[in-house]
C-alpha cells in the first residue's frame, strides 16, 4: 500500500465517521430520529438558549450537521460541507462553554471536536476516493475553500454574537444574570438538544 493510498484511505474513514456522526445529529435536530426533539423540540430548545430567531436557528443547526456530515461523508464540496459544519458547531461550542472545557461537566469538548474535524477535512479536502475527485474538483477550488470558511466564520460569529446580546439584555430585564444568561439555556444545553 502506497502512502498515497494510506493517506486517501485514512481521509476516506476520517470524513465518513465524521460525517455520519453530524447526519445523526442534525437529523435528531430536523426529523426527531434518534430520540432527538424534531424541529419543534429544537426550537424549543433554541429559543431556551438565546438564539433567535429560534425556528430558523433550529433549521439552520439541523442543516448545518446533516447537510454537512452527508457531504463531508460523500467527499463532495468538501470545503463547503466542512465550513457549515464547523459552523454550526461554534454555536454549540458557545452554548456549552461556560460549563468548561470537559464534556463529562457539560462542557464544550465534544462539539469542538467534530468542529475542528470538520474544518481540517474541508480544508485538507476529500483525498482520491471522493465524489470531488470524480467530478474533477470542481467544487473544491481555491476560492471555495477561501469563500466557504470566510462565510462560515462570518455567519457564526454574527449568531453567537446576537445569542450572546440577547443573553444579556434577558439577564439585565431580569435582574437575576447568570452565567450564561438563563437557567433555561443550562437545562437546555445538558439535555443534549441541539448543543452537539
Amino acid at each position: 500500500m502506497t502512502t498515497l493510498s494510506r493517506r486517501d484511505l485514512g481521509l476516506l474513514a476520517l470524513r465518513v465517521g465524521t460525517g455520519a456522526v453530524l447526519v445523526a445529529h442534525g437529523a435528531q435536530k430536523l426529523f426527531g430520529c434518534f430520540g432527538g426533539g424534531g424541529i419543534e423540540g429544537t426550537t424549543q430548545a433554541m429559543e431556551a438558549m438565546g438564539f433567535s430567531p429560534a425556528r430558523e436557528s433550529a433549521i439552520a443547526a439541523g442543516l448545518g450537521e446533516a447537510g454537512g456530515g452527508a457531504l463531508l461523508a460523500l467527499g463532495l464540496a468538501t470545503p463547503a460541507a466542512g465550513a457549515a459544519a464547523a459552523g454550526a458547531m461554534a454555536g454549540a461550542v458557545a452554548v456549552h462553554y461556560p460549563a468548561g472545557f470537559f464534556a463529562m461537566q457539560g462542557g464544550y469538548e465534544y462539539p469542538a471536536f467534530l468542529g475542528f474535524t470538520s474544518a481540517a477535512i474541508g480544508l485538507a479536502g476529500a483525498g482520491r476516493y471522493s465524489l470531488d475527485h470524480a467530478t474533477g474538483h470542481v467544487l473544491d477550488r481555491p476560492w471555495v475553500v477561501v469563500t466557504a470558511f470566510v462565510g462560515a466564520a462570518l455567519a457564526a460569529a454574527a449568531v453567537v454574537s446576537r445569542r450572546a446580546d440577547a443573553l444579556a439584555g434577558a439577564g439585565a430585564g431580569s435582574g437575576a444574570g447568570s452565567e450564561d444568561g438563563a437557567s433555561g439555556a443550562d437545562s437546555a444545553a445538558r439535555s443534549g438538544e441541539p448543543g452537539e
